[in-house]
């Protein structure tokens, strides 16, 4: 089970620049593994899904994506 409410395949975005991977804030990925609490391997694609960057990620760097509508709490 993953911790921090994020699970493997979730589409996730960055909340900031990692610039040892060439990423920046905003870029797109999926949680492919989780490497230990609260830190997930992310694989970032282009387009077409050709992955171009895996990079290990905090929790606090990423935000989750939805596709589908969510009830916000209260």
């Amino acid at each position: 089970m993953m911790s921090n409410s994020f699970n493997l395949l979730d589409v996730v975005a960055l909340t900031e620049d990692l610039p040892a991977h060439g990423l920046c804030r905003g870029q797109v990925g999926t949680i492919v593994e989780e490497l230990a609490p609260g830190v997930f391997e992310v694989e970032f694609s282009d387009s077409t899904g050709r992955p171009y960057a895996m990079a290990p990620v905090k929790v606090v760097q990423l935000l989750a994506l939805h596709y589908e509508p969510t009830e916000v709490a209260s």
